[in-house]
């Protein structure tokens, strides 16, 4: 993508201060964004292939002058073998998916604070209380024609919700939260899962999974799902994106 056609969108960039990294509790981090209130399909593709992130209608990706620990991955779909644990998560009973646009309800946001209480406890997250307004700018905006929400349920509740985008070759898995009390349904990994027989249906390439941190305990999941691929260089969007797959 050029830049006359970047231009052309309505886009405020701008980086944030140093302050604590979320990942890496003896380190600090800087972040840089662009708000884009109505992102083309195009946009959003070239975006997320150098390395970016959305959430409503920001893109965010790290700009750490001292660490370069976050690294951008995506899973090969076509070479992905599942594990025999995934085959079991993958086989379970019980588990129904309904795909949607993006919305908030209630419903969502209980499990949302459900599970960020839930992760508070067993991850030391920091907890933020997010009403209907705040999740809606967080999850809900800007999904324009390629932003998806697939809720999975058990035994007729909400147990679920991946919040994800279609790209031109993939899917980015933007967001997933789930209720505490159903881990034993290992619903991230069954979504993830999930994800990869979207992606093959629709002849998608790659699952674009975000960052991955070898020393984040809430990231080391995404190492189960090989072979993947992780980004080498922080390009530009006149820049082309280079990707390297990991040899396991």
């Amino acid at each position: 993508m050029n830049s006359q056609t970047l231009h052309q969108q309505d886009i405020v960039e701008f980086s944030t201060l140093q302050s604590g990294c979320v990942y890496l509790p003896d380190q600090l981090m800087k972040m840089r964004y662009k708000y884009i209130k109505e992102c083309s399909e195009s946009l959003n593709n070239s975006l997320v292939k150098r390395g970016w992130r959305r959430f409503g209608y920001y893109y965010s990706r790290p700009a750490c002058t001292a660490c370069s620990a976050c690294l951008s991955m995506r899973i090969d779909v076509a070479n992905f073998t599942p594990s025999r644990s995934q085959k079991r998560v993958l086989k379970q009973k019980g588990i129904r998916s309904f795909t949607r646009k993006p919305v908030v309800t209630y419903e969502h946001l209980k499990l949302y604070e459900k599970y960020h209480r839930h992760m508070q406890q067993k991850r030391d997250w920091d907890f933020y209380s997010v009403d209907a307004p705040s999740y809606y700018d967080l999850y809900v905006k800007g999904y324009g024609t390629f932003g998806s929400e697939v809720d999975y349920y058990c035994e007729g509740k909400l147990v679920g919700v991946d919040l994800i985008d279609y790209l031109d070759d993939g899917i980015s898995a933007n967001y997933f939260y789930y209720d505490p009390d159903y881990a034993h349904l290992s619903l991230g990994t069954y979504s993830l899962l999930k994800q990869i027989e979207f992606a093959k249906a629709r002849e998608l390439s790659w699952i674009y999974l975000g960052y991955y941190v070898k020393e984040c305990q809430s990231l080391r999941y995404k190492e189960r799902f090989k072979p993947y691929q992780i980004l080498c260089n922080t390009p530009e969007e006149d820049e082309t994106p280079e990707w390297r797959t990991v040899e396991v």
